[in-house]
């Protein structure tokens, strides 16, 4: 077997385990893997802007916060059904991270980091003000009704409740969002990208045009997490300016590092991080659930300084060549050298 066919043949596998997964744990799990779904989307545009374009926010836990509530007002305001939602808040988040690229021109490292701050403290408390609580709810909020499945069913003893029916929603609007990152990251644009990461003077030498696309990276980043902005909404059918603190970018960030910095599927790593390693911290110590949180993190840092991802990375390039050689030589046993030789 070739290793198309074994990535085709693994690729069925998890299509059908994610399928299947819904239906083997209670409607709580379900709802937990929605949430790893989102932050995955909201992880993975962090992602574009840091790991790939070397912008460092601190302030996408705003845009998180400006999808959920285009999609809870467009809905309670507005009777939209909820899958139209998520287009025109990518929108709105695209449009917002734009102009909030155009500081990012002048600023860079931590300065723009404390900038992005600014703006992800600032956000709840707009949220809050009184001269537009009829459309935001205030400090109350908005409360939503969760969309029912378009049909109901049992399989494997359990009903397709709501729950169900949001992960599925959720896990085609992933793949989408997936996909589209794949394709923008490998093609001129990530390339870009990266060049001006990577060394901005030379990339203004090939060409790029350094304004636009730094300001396209912020725009592009906030669009990915409005819409995981606004499938939180739906999905927890609440939203509250308290629900979006300062302590959610921050926490997107980790998923970003955790992950792997430039990595696409490092994002759903990061996502699985950011949802159940507080809960198990929670469980381990009642009195210092974030003692324990701090300890994983610290401890997965010097494990995988590159992150999940960078570590699977090593693991593979490590096997690669071993088993490359022993199919080419069966019944040898491949040498295995501590550094490659010199190139005369």
């Amino acid at each position: 077997m070739n290793n198309k066919t074994t990535k085709y043949v693994l690729a069925a596998l998890v299509l059908v385990a994610l399928l299947v997964l819904p239906f083997l744990v209670k409607n709580y799990r379900v709802f937990q893997f929605n949430l790893v779904l989102i932050y995955a989307i909201a992880v993975l545009g962090l992602n574009i802007l840091t790991g790939f374009n070397g912008q460092i926010s601190l302030g996408h836990g705003a845009f998180f916060a400006v999808g959920a509530y285009t999609a809870a007002v467009l809905m309670d305001k507005l009777g939209m059904p909820y899958w139209a939602t998520l287009p025109l808040a990518g929108v709105v988040c695209f449009g917002l991270g734009f102009l909030m690229g155009f500081p990012a021109l002048r600023l860079g490292g931590h300065y723009l980091a404390l900038a992005t701050f600014a703006f992800a403290l600032a956000v709840p408390q707009l949220l809050k003000y009184k001269k537009i609580e009829g459309l935001t709810g205030g400090v109350q909020g908005i409360v939503l009704s969760k969309p029912e499945p378009p049909f109901t069913f049992r399989f494997l003893d359990q009903p397709f409740s709501a729950d169900r029916w949001l992960y599925f929603f959720t896990l085609a609007v992933a793949v989408v969002m997936f996909l589209l990152a794949w394709n923008l990251l490998r093609g001129r644009i990530g390339r870009a990208l990266i060049a001006i990461r990577d060394h901005p003077i030379a990339a203004t030498a090939m060409g790029v045009n350094l304004p636009v696309f730094k300001s396209m990276a912020f725009g592009i980043s906030a669009a990915f997490t409005g819409v995981a902005g606004a499938l939180g909404g739906i999905c927890v059918a609440f939203v509250s300016p308290d629900s979006f603190t300062v302590f959610l970018s921050i926490t997107f960030l980790v998923g970003v590092v955790v992950g792997g910095l430039a990595s696409i599927p490092g994002a759903i790593f990061g996502a699985i991080f950011i949802q159940f390693v507080p809960n198990i911290a929670d469980e381990i110590s009642k009195s210092a659930p974030w003692a324990i949180y701090g300890a994983v993190l610290i401890g997965l840092m010097y494990l995988m300084p590159t992150g999940v991802m960078g570590l699977l990375k090593t693991l593979w390039a490590r096997l690669r060549p071993r088993s490359a050689m022993t199919a080419a030589t069966p019944g040898v046993r491949p040498v295995v050298q501590d550094s490659p030789p010199p190139v005369l």
